[in-house]
């Protein structure tokens, strides 16, 4: 299962926090548990603040790139502030996935959750945000704490993304 150093134990389980609300602030976490998953790990998403757009029913079909204080854009932050700069870098970069057959995030949301990958919302998030588990898409398991993070993420490693 995977690459490890000689001597060290495998890892058998991830939690992911996925805390941005952006298109590389999102796939990042969810590229690394669709791979946890294949190589056989457990593995948990937990959304918070701004990630929860992720799993929002209504704004999980408009996630873009941010173009503004981004400096891996290579482009001035006050070229990346013109009005439509952020549509036209998410069109370039959903092309560019699409091309490489990379799952939108519904669907990439969809196929984790069929691989029984975990998926839970901030409590804290939700509630400063005035959410619900009705905003959320169907394979969100349960909104949890903190708390309740660290106990399913007990024994396993935790990746902030």
């Amino acid at each position: 299962m995977g690459y490890r150093t000689e001597g060290t134990e495998p890892i058998t389980k991830v939690s992911i926090i996925i805390s941005k609300g952006s298109l590389e602030g999102i796939y990042p976490g969810l590229i690394m548990a669709n791979g946890a998953r294949a190589e056989g790990m457990e593995a948990n998403l937990f959304f918070t603040f701004f990630g929860l757009d992720a799993i929002h029913s209504k704004r999980i079909e408009h996630i873009k790139v941010a173009t503004v204080g981004n400096p891996a854009m290579h482009i001035p932050t006050l070229v990346g502030g013109l009005p439509g700069m952020s549509g036209i870098a998410t069109h370039m970069m959903n092309k560019k996935m699409d091309e490489l057959d990379i799952p939108s995030i519904p669907d990439f949301i969809e196929m984790i959750g069929d691989t029984g990958c975990g998926m839970y919302a901030c409590k804290a998030s939700v509630d400063m945000f005035g959410m619900s588990k009705d905003d959320f898409v169907e394979q969100v398991n349960d909104i949890i704490t903190v708390g309740d993070f660290y106990d399913l993420a007990a024994g396993g490693q935790i990746i902030f993304t």
